[in-house]
């Protein structure tokens, strides 16, 4: 019994070691034992139908639904990406499969299941099927929005907050999403969260410092002031996309409105932190929320909850770094356990040239 104890300690320590390599079949026994299936193309072939059910497209691959044998159903997600050169740069698929093997939370969407082709080279991500799709989904779409109510948005919002501070919290070094957005949300069949794609995500030493990278990662709209024009890796950088992600959910609004932007106007407001900020400091805050939700009856949402989050949500996208709350003091705000402190002022909503500087240009390409 003790030698089997060992046994599993050691290969939990190399699990956990930054040098997992998925094209080891050691490691890959390692994975297998913590429930990481590798799969064939063949059998994926089969699951998904000659790949012809397809779920969505996104920058780094297209995702198709799948059923099993034993009739549990899968989202297959083949990396695009990297086959331009798979010999030389397979960083994000490796990447994904090593951070997710690390963590398990019920708000972290599960890693099921790998495929690594040579021969065809082709890369997959197997991971359990989502039957609500994403937040941008809900939002985007007319009946869905509507249908969304409070309790479900509010509760969408916490799933993903507990995630993120498990991400940071929870794992030993901490784990940076780096692309936190509500196409990422994913939701079950109960409209409960899980945060997905971690083919970006980055650990980090575990010594409290921050990072400087040349190699920027991230969504426009979501990227932090202080990451995507100086390359500043920290904690705070997922929290600032967790405040747009609180917005967004809230207002339905899209994180970046480019309808006002005209040659005689370079200044107009087209950030969702802006925008909610002129609202909340002009006395406005009701007139952040979703239109579907203030049509409902008062029993399907409340006010000063309501409130409280978006208050929170833009203390958490604050252009400084240093006045955002850590996401466990974000997490305790939006409970309710403590009061949401006067919001520190923000400068002057960024216009359409800065936008558009080549510093943060820089900070909108993916590695």
């Amino acid at each position: 019994m003790a030698l089997v104890c060992k046994t599993r300690l050691r290969n939990w320590r190399r699990l956990n070691a930054p040098d997992l390599d998925i094209s080891n079949e050691s490691d890959n026994l390692l994975l297998a034992q913590i429930g990481i299936r590798r799969f064939s193309l063949q059998e994926l072939e089969q699951a998904t139908n000659g790949f012809s059910n397809l779920l969505g497209k996104g920058t780094f691959g297209v995702v198709y639904k799948g059923t099993l044998d034993d009739g549990s159903e899968i989202a297959v997600k083949e990396l695009l990406k990297q086959i331009e050169s798979y010999d030389d740069d397979n960083r994000g698929f490796a990447n994904e499969v090593r951070v997710i093997s690390k963590i398990k939370h019920r708000n972290l969407l599960p890693l099921q299941g790998y495929c690594d082709d040579t021969k065809e080279r082709r890369r997959f991500l197997v991971y359990e099927f989502m039957a609500n799709g994403s937040v941008a989904d809900h939002l985007s779409n007319v009946t869905a929005r509507m249908q969304f109510c409070w309790e479900q948005r509010k509760n969408v919002i916490l799933d993903v907050a507990k995630a993120i501070c498990y991400l940071h919290c929870g794992v030993k070094p901490a784990i940076y999403h780096r692309d936190i957005k509500s196409s990422n949300v994913l939701l079950d069949s109960d409209l409960r969260a899980k945060v997905g794609d971690f083919g970006l995500a980055r650990q980090v030493q575990d010594d409290g410092s921050s990072h400087v990278t040349t190699r920027l990662a991230g969504t426009h709209g979501y990227l932090a002031p202080e990451y995507a024009m100086y390359g500043r890796l920290t904690e705070k950088n997922d929290v600032y996309s967790f405040g747009i992600l609180i917005l967004e959910i809230v207002s339905a609004r899209k994180v970046i409105d480019n309808s006002n932007f005209s040659s005689s106007s370079s200044s107009a407001v087209v950030l969702i932190t802006d925008w909610a900020w002129n609202l909340v400091k002009s006395g406005n805050v009701d007139r952040v929320f979703d239109e579907t939700l203030m049509s409902k009856d008062e029993e399907y949402y409340c006010r000063g909850e309501m409130r409280r989050f978006v208050l929170a949500g833009i203390l958490c996208a604050h252009v400084v770094a240093d006045l955002r709350p850590t996401m466990a003091e974000a997490l305790r705000l939006l409970e309710g356990d403590v009061e949401v402190p006067k919001l520190p002022d923000r400068p002057p909503p960024l216009s359409r040239e800065s936008l558009s500087s080549s510093s943060v240009v820089r900070g909108l390409a993916k590695p």
